[in-house]
């Protein structure tokens, strides 16, 4: 299993419905194709509680590393992905929704006054919530309540499940900095990481190299490497490999090419170079993968 995205890295998946845009899941990080879910962003907010074990949580440029009893806020339209901690495992709630479950309509006071302030604050891609911190345990508390009412769904779930998000922005409001934040430097950033990515997304199967990425956004080969690594904790040169491997995995699952075509048509001049690469990140080859993935022995 992995996260599906398009081009621009936006997660496919829809996150409950039109009519009732919530959805709260179940997840295991071991679920995932070698312990990690790949770079994504939803405009929804994600709410997340951490049942047993940790993981590397990373929103945009801040890296966390969460253990059992602790949640984290992920802003609307935010990248973020997670990996493998110091357990075998993570097992987490995950509690995903549009904001206008918050506010009903467009233009409306709680929109105006209370969500489009935090949702739209590029200075506040996550907050960690902490059990020893009390207002951040209410929110803690809140999530729990929430798994508690999906596994067990009363005839009002649709109300309390509302109530309870409502809850917790409340909380949200009462201890996040309301004000309308000096923040150009940070959304040109954004915009310049966004530019990067958008880049290799569109021709990663091309022969790329540093100075074609760095014309992209208007720096020097060292700044251009130096502010990627600052966003993204990882190199320009490995992410690009990553995403190169992500590429391929459903070439590998559901077509008949074979393994040099493959690594062909994601960008790798060299078969070899691409097993390698492929058996670092994904821990077997992409022979032992396709025979995994297709069911065959």
């Amino acid at each position: 299993m992995q996260i599906q995205t398009n081009s621009q890295r936006k997660e496919v998946k829809e996150h409950g419905t039109y009519s009732f845009p919530v959805m709260v899941s179940y997840e295991t990080l071991n679920a995932y194709e070698n312990a990690s879910f790949f770079w994504h962003w939803h405009p929804e907010i994600e709410l997340t509680l951490i049942l047993e074990g940790d993981i590397q949580y990373q929103i945009q440029e801040h890296l966390y590393h969460l253990h059992a009893g602790q949640g984290i806020f992920c802003n609307s339209n935010m990248l973020h992905t997670g990996k493998r901690g110091d357990s075998d495992n993570c097992i987490y709630i995950s509690i995903t929704f549009h904001p206008r479950i918050l506010y009903g309509f467009e233009s409306s006071v709680i929109q105006s006054k209370y969500v489009t302030p935090i949702t739209e604050n590029p200075n506040l891609s996550s907050i960690l919530f902490l059990p020893e911190v009390p207002w951040q345990k209410q929110i803690l508390e809140e999530m729990a309540s929430i798994w508690e009412l999906s596994g067990n769904p009363p005839n009002t779930l649709e109300l309390q499940l509302q109530q309870r998000l409502l809850s917790v922005w409340g909380k949200l409001c009462e201890h996040v900095n309301m004000s309308p934040p000096d923040s150009d430097s940070l959304i040109r950033s954004r915009l310049r990481l966004h530019q990067i990515l958008s880049y290799i997304q569109e021709h990663y199967q091309e022969k790329l190299t540093l100075e074609e990425i760095s014309a992209q956004i208007h720096l020097c080969k060292s700044e251009c490497c130096r502010f990627f690594k600052s966003q993204m904790k990882v190199s320009l040169f490995q992410y690009l490999l990553r995403y190169r491997i992500e590429q391929s995995l459903p070439l590998l699952q559901d077509t008949e090419l074979s393994i040099t075509e493959i690594a062909l048509q994601t960008g790798f001049s060299n078969p070899c170079y691409y097993g390698k690469i492929f058996k670092e990140e994904m821990n077997c080859t992409p022979r032992q993968y396709r025979r995994k993935t297709s069911g065959s022995k």
